[in-house]
């Protein structure tokens, strides 16, 4: 029996870096109603604020759901007396081990020559426990991202140049224009097993909903671990993939 159903964010709950569309809020309540729902992806609490926590219509149980940033290494959960979300861990590098990952990625930037003709906002981002790498800056629109690398063949060069340059540490692509950087060991397994212990769902009972479950994609992890998973192309795979779990979960 599944107890938890957990969810990759940008290309499975909404587009790149876009708020829940109000169909996907109602869907999650509705989930919410019959298992524990986790969201795990590269974005940092605030972008899960945004896009997550305040998009939940009022009749969702947040008791039950668990909202991990970073990939899992920081979660959150919803102190429901005080009304507010509240960290339970957060894994963070150190100042020494940030500066050589921007450094790295400045220097593999060069080296594989992949510069867009234009770029929106910074293009990588010190969330603390991890360093994000966006193709097109922090603020593309989605419209861009969608075709700057949707074969994921631009990044797949970058991500073995990095890894050349930054043996020991965990690199793996996210979202439609991100590479993602964590401690050795740290992807979404990783912090799918961290949510096991926190919560005491065991692997067994969870399954792991998201776009990039192939060799290389940011949410293969999820599968390696033994999680039943389920791959979908966009958040429209998404909604139809929850209102079967629903209607299963309910009999």
């Amino acid at each position: 029996m599944i107890s938890l159903v957990a969810f990759d964010l940008d290309g499975t709950l909404a587009e790149s870096k876009q708020p829940l569309k109000d169909s996907m809020g109602t869907a999650l309540a509705s989930l919410l109603s019959v298992a524990h729902v986790a969201v795990i992806s590269g974005g940092d609490w605030p972008q899960f604020q945004k896009q997550v926590a305040s998009r939940l219509p009022a009749t969702a149980d947040l008791s039950k759901l668990w909202l991990m940033p970073t990939t899992g290494t920081k979660l959150y959960t919803h102190d429901t007396a005080a009304g507010q979300w509240k960290p339970v861990y957060a894994e963070l590098f150190t100042p020494e081990q940030r500066a050589h990952i921007i450094a790295a990625f400045d220097a593999s930037l060069a080296a594989t020559g992949f510069v867009p003709e234009q770029t929106w906002g910074e293009r990588i981002e010190d969330r603390g426990s991890q360093i994000t790498f966006s193709a097109l800056g922090q603020q593309a629109p989605v419209h861009a991202k969608e075709v700057w690398d949707p074969d994921f063949a631009k990044r797949k060069v970058i991500q073995a140049d990095l890894r050349t340059r930054l043996p020991g540490l965990s690199i793996n692509m996210g979202g439609a224009t991100s590479i993602d950087i964590t401690r050795e060991g740290v992807d979404k397994g990783y912090g799918l097993k961290k949510l096991s212990a926190a919560s005491g769902i065991p692997l067994e009972q969870m399954m792991f909903i998201g776009d990039a479950i192939f060799p290389g994609g940011n949410d293969y992890p999820a599968k390696e671990i033994g999680l039943e998973t389920v791959c979908v192309k966009n958040p429209d795979g998404t909604l139809a993939a929850i209102a079967g779990i629903v209607a299963c979960l309910k009999k």
